[in-house]
């Protein structure tokens, strides 16, 4: 009976945080609930998380293992302090904190035996620097056969916890958004005559305020108004919440709210009839249809896009050879469907995973690999070699894309549907980047319906011609000049290699840049030998030797290239890098305190939310961003460019970007010198459009 009281198991320290599992009663009577509470003891300076930890940070989960018939109900969350790092606000706790959970026994239960119960907790500790922890914790409970004492030492601790816990206390509450404010109006009992200074709304929900803002107070006879800004889910497009949920903290205590949309609540004060420009309303128009619209029409464009160049040489050439073949340019139009659709959910199953998983990632997170940067690299460099004629694999040049050939190239079409998305995809088009935002807001299901839309409207184009009879009759019949076309093509396959590799020198640094070179240079030299030995082969020589030798210097490339790229080190920090733009413009480092400074000194900015990776990023930063008249033009309003490099994952980055409602690259904005919301301008630049813009924005 373990003297009558639960026993502990042992405190677990694991490097900032002690932690244990503490009972409020001394034993648990069948069928009975007692509530068991995760103690920790926060190393000075450093903090965890509340159930909504506001800006950055993630809430700490209990997994319980139980005995059979037993169960645990919700964590009972104390009021959190708010905590600064900068820009943002976070909702923690310092200190010491008990977090109480309810367990309920099952009711056969036999009294006189003892139970262990164990928990596995994950939680994320701060201080400048965040790193994850965890715990494994027990604690033995007796069972007995009446009503449980109190434990004697944290019996009345826990009671206090749970009293001062926020509850609901019948308070009335309505919201109304006001331009770009949030009305939040609470009435009730407990507020009546209470001190409302320093009143602070705790929401549940990371998306329906912006934390940091400050939340004005005006007091009523009844209650209080509080005026927040609105976040996310108010002004990011989709549909506003029904109701507004969390917790009130004052100096006379903390309670549940639960506010509805509504008119003013007597005696709250503040909250007035609503403009006519108030109405809830989104940038996707339609929810889901607009959603399902908006991404096939951004597919449909990507293949317009920079970033689709390279891969169009592979189609071009498979569509030439096929061209009077129906049957088989069917086969290879629906096997490139096939591989566009499974590679473009492979990787939103992916992000939405690693986003469920707590990273701040965003679409193209795969090219802010120099792994898979070194891969592509040396993908691209065989599949232009192949194209050249330097070696043979397979009958289609679409097999060669994706190295791998079948009868027919049906495999080749198949992955190189696959590979166009891996390069294309990081880059968003007109329409897709709304679309985006809004399925990375809403379930998985719904999530992978939009990415869904977005691979047909990709893939739509080539499928078409493919089922196009007299699209494909105007192409020559077969002949020796697709032998020139294909040899022809070779060279946007050598481009792409090219800048695959100025992308991981930007990532990687020299020294991983120099490894990388040579593991070209072998690659090539391994499938010169391969092509060699097919040659001597095809006059019936033999050719063993060279294949083998061959293949091993293509591994030994793949394989020095994989070296490299885990060894890379970036040459230096994007937070620390001025890069020129163009004559007379430099870009600043882009950072949200650096934009709040330039604001306080009422100058325009223009940020450029770019990466390396990105095409259509390069290609606007050189025919909009790098002109004389750009230069002169920022130089005659005091303009600042300032430059977000997502080359390398960046979490303060992709918060940005959702911040927007966006999951990727290119993002511009544009800030008025006087202050304000900036202006979103579009995805593909002109010269003329970011000087009318900075011109506006200095006005």
């Amino acid at each position: 009976m373990l003297g009558g009281h639960a026993l502990a198991g042992p405190v677990v320290n694991s490097g900032h945080v002690e932690s244990e599992l503490v009972a409020q009663e001394a034993g648990i009577a069948p069928g009975g609930t007692i509530y068991v509470a995760l103690r920790q003891k926060i190393a000075p300076g450093w903090h965890t998380y509340w159930r909504n930890p506001g800006d950055a940070g993630e809430p700490t989960k209990i997994t319980w293992t139980l005995p059979e018939g037993w169960s645990a109900g919700d964590m009972v969350w104390p009021t959190p302090v708010k905590t600064r790092l900068g820009p943002l606000l976070d909702y923690a706790y310092k200190g010491e904190v008990l977090i109480p959970v309810p367990i309920t026994a099952a009711a056969n239960a036999q009294p006189g035996t003892t139970l262990s119960l164990t928990a596995d907790v994950f939680y994320l500790v701060c201080e400048q620097v965040c790193i994850p922890e965890q715990a494994k914790l027990s604690l033995l409970l007796p069972v007995v056969a009446g009503t449980p004492a109190p434990d004697p030492k944290w019996g009345a601790v826990i009671g206090k916890v749970l009293a001062d816990a926020p509850k609901p206390a019948g308070l009335k509450a309505v919201f109304k958004l006001e331009g770009q404010a949030l009305k939040l109006a609470v009435t009730g009992g407990p507020l009546k005559g209470a001190d409302m200074a320093g009143a602070y709304f705790f929401p549940y929900s990371s998306k329906v305020i912006e934390h940091a803002a400050e939340q004005a107070i005006e007091r009523g006879a009844e209650g209080l108004t509080l005026t927040l800004k609105p976040g996310y889910d108010f002004v990011g497009g989709s549909t506003p919440p029904a109701e507004l949920v969390g917790v009130l903290a004052t100096k006379a205590g903390a309670w549940e709210v639960t506010a509805t949309a509504g008119e003013a609540l007597a005696g709250a004060s503040g909250l007035g009839p609503p403009p006519a420009e108030a109405a809830p309303g989104g940038a996707l128009a339609g929810g889901l249809a607009g959603a399902l619209l908006f991404a096939f029409l951004g597919g449909l464009i990507l293949n317009l896009m920079p970033c689709v160049f390279p891969v169009l040489s592979m189609k071009a050439a498979s569509l030439a050879g096929h061209a009077h073949e129906a049957p088989k340019a069917r086969l290879q139009g629906l096997a490139f469907l096939l591989g566009v659709v499974a590679t473009f959910l492979a990787l939103a199953g992916a992000l939405l995973a690693v986003r469920a998983g707590g990273a701040a990632v965003g679409w193209g997170f795969q090219l802010q690999s120099p792994l898979v940067i070194a891969g592509l690299a040396l993908l691209m460099l065989l599949v232009a070699l192949n194209m050249s004629g330097i070696f043979e694999i397979g009958t289609s040049v679409q097999g060669v894309g994706a190295g791998a050939s079948a009868k027919g190239g049906v495999s080749g079409a198949f992955f190189t549907g696959a590979l166009a998305v891996v390069v294309a995809a990081p880059c968003t088009a007109p329409f897709m980047a709304g679309a985006l935002g809004y399925a990375l807001t809403q379930p998985p299901v719904i999530a992978l319906g939009v990415f869904l839309a977005l691979a047909l409207g990709f893939a739509a184009p080539f499928v078409a011609v493919t089922f196009i009879p007299g699209a494909l009759k105007l192409l020559p019949r077969p002949g020796d000049w697709m032998e020139v076309l294909k040899k022809g093509l070779a060279f946007p396959m050598y481009g792409a290699a090219l800048w695959l590799v100025w992308v991981f020198a930007q990532q990687a640094g020299p020294i991983a840049l120099g490894q990388l070179l040579v593991a070209g240079v072998l690659a090539a030299f391994g499938a010169w030998l391969y092509g060699l030995a097919q040659a001597r082969r095809a006059v019936g020589k033999g050719s063993a030797v060279s294949m083998i030798l061959g293949l091993l210097a293509v591994v030994g490339a793949l394989a020095l290239a994989a070296a490299s790229a885990l060894s890379a080190k970036p040459p230096v920090a994007a937070a620390e890098a001025s890069t020129p733009s163009g004559p007379g413009l430099t870009a600043e480092a882009w950072s949200p305190e650096k934009v709040q400074a330039l604001q306080a000194e009422g100058r325009p900015i223009l940020v450029d939310f770019t990466a390396a990776w990105c095409v259509t990023c390069q290609v606007n930063e050189k025919v909009a961003l790098s002109g004389p008249k750009v230069a002169e033009a920022f130089k005659a309003q005091n303009a600042v460019l300032l430059k977000a490099d997502w080359t390398n994952r960046d979490p303060v980055i992709a918060k940005a970007l959702a911040d927007f409602g966006r999951v990727g690259v290119p993002l511009y904005l544009v800030y008025p010198k006087n202050g304000g919301e900036p202006v979103i301008l579009p995805q593909l630049l002109t010269e003329g459009m970011v000087i009318e813009a900075i011109e506006r924005a200095g006005s």
